[in-house]
């Protein structure tokens, strides 16, 4: 009996033992570290180094192309003087405050990086088809928050900056200021890329509540990932009452329907 007891509990060591070994594993490829793409484009912006322009049309081509033919529309990145726009651009004394603030406000991303990591996790585990993307940072003109491709995700940090930002006061209403903030980051992303997982189709031949409600699908799933209610509006109230009532239905097949 006593045989059987050490075996017994060799095995249970052998497989706590397994179980630490591999944790830190499996959490390192589910691991999200947003690309400081904005750290270069930044030196290029305020000093025209050369070695930055030069790395960020290599090492992030995509990128690169998106911010300034999508973003921008700056024109394509095959013209002859298209850098010259690009640098020429940023020289607005407001787009050179904002860098500037962006560079102090975005020293250090690690809580970014770590709740991204967790909510992309959760998503991962309730949606089988679910693909955990890229994310890389970079600065806009105050466009367009979150830019989503095919397993890539943009973040504008020039539209999270919060909602006293001076320039967000004098320019935006104080609802639309209210999400400008850090802590939107990871719900905007989830947000927007499930969105494009599950997009709504035939969308213009849909209804305004049809699409309102879709979207709400669409919120609730974002706030269940980040664990928190991010997202709040009356349709997303009705999702969550819905959900409530429907304690067998999974969020992939919620956001299917």
């Amino acid at each position: 009996m006593k045989k059987i007891y050490y075996i017994f509990l060799a095995v249970m060591v052998l497989c706590v033992a397994c179980e630490i070994k591999l944790r830190p594993n499996d959490e390192a490829q589910n691991k999200i570290e947003v690309l400081r793409y904005d750290r270069l484009e930044s030196r290029y912006l305020t000093t025209g180094d050369f070695s930055a322009l030069q790395e960020m049309n290599t090492e992030y081509a995509i990128e690169t192309r998106t911010l300034i033919e999508n973003v921008l529309k700056l024109g394509a990145v095959y013209e002859p003087d298209i850098n010259s726009k690009f640098l020429n651009f940023y020289q607005d004394t407001v787009l050179q405050t904002i860098i500037a603030d962006v560079e102090t406000q975005y020293a250090d991303m690690d809580d970014v990086n770590k709740a991204l990591t967790q909510a992309f996790g959760r998503a991962k585990e309730a949606l089988p088809e679910f693909v955990i993307p890229k994310v890389y940072t970079q600065i806009g003109a105050l466009d367009q928050s979150i830019i989503v491709g095919e397993n890539i995700i943009g973040v504008s940090l020039d539209k999270y900056l919060g909602e006293d930002y001076p320039l967000y006061v004098k320019y935006y209403a104080k609802d639309q200021r209210a999400t400008m903030m850090r802590t939107y980051i990871v719900p905007d992303c989830l947000n927007f890329y499930l969105l494009s997982l599950y997009p709504l189709h035939d969308a213009d031949q849909r209804s305004q509540q049809e699409k309102d409600m879709h979207m709400a699908r669409i919120m609730y799933a974002a706030n269940t990932f980040v664990g928190y209610k991010a997202f709040s509006t009356p349709y997303v109230a009705q999702v969550e009452q819905y959900m409530k009532a429907h304690k067998d239905l999974s969020l992939a097949d919620l956001l299917k329907q």
